[in-house]
């Protein structure tokens, strides 16, 4: 698909929102990629995850691996998409860890797939955690790159559907909250 087909899909399941948002890594945008809304129309969701999958099979993984919360629809509908098994890792504690009796053998082969990547921060936690326990993390893989190709992952290949460069800014630099429009948290992780 090309970049015009991608976003006109999140355009019409209502998955980009302007406005003044809190990212999940505390930063401040006037664009927010809501990947939930895309999700919502499953035959839309659909054609996006087969043509991100196109680019994964190469690497031959036994398993999709995704961050809670926000990457578990993603993370099934991609392990579906390529035929693999798929959990999630969820935080505890403030540090992602595998619940509810999911385990991976040492070795396993995994692609960590997370919905958007902004700074790339939760699916490096899920790279660590995978490692940690001996797993070949091969690729990581996201719907929308928002770092415009800066976001990286320790030498793991990282694969898009599309890449866009929508600036973030720290709150303090933030050129929006001066205007009074109120930053709203569309995402499932607080840290803001």
């Amino acid at each position: 698909m090309t970049k015009a087909e991608v976003l006109a899909v999140f355009e019409k399941t209502g998955g980009i929102l302007k406005g003044h948002f809190v990212l999940t890594s505390g930063r401040h945008a006037d664009t927010y990629m809501q990947c939930a809304k895309l999700f919502i129309d499953p035959v839309e969701s659909e054609k996006l995850c087969n043509s991100l999958a196109k680019n994964l099979k190469k690497y031959d993984a036994e398993y999709v691996v995704s961050p809670a919360v926000g990457g578990i629809l993603f993370g099934y509908e991609m392990a579906r998409a390529l035929g693999l098994k798929n959990i999630f890792a969820e935080r505890e504690d403030g540090k992602f860890n595998f619940r509810r009796g999911f385990d991976l053998k040492k070795g396993t082969k995994v692609l960590v797939v997370e919905d958007v990547v902004t700074t790339g921060g939760s699916a490096r936690e899920v790279v660590a955690l995978l490692q940690s326990i001996g797993c070949q993390v091969l690729a990581v893989a996201s719907l929308v790159d928002r770092s415009g190709g800066k976001a990286e992952f320790g030498g793991i290949p990282f694969e898009a559907l599309i890449s866009l460069e929508i600036p973030s800014f720290e709150k303090e630099n933030c050129p929006i909250c001066p205007l009074g429009i109120p930053a709203i948290k569309p995402g499932s992780r607080n840290l803001a």
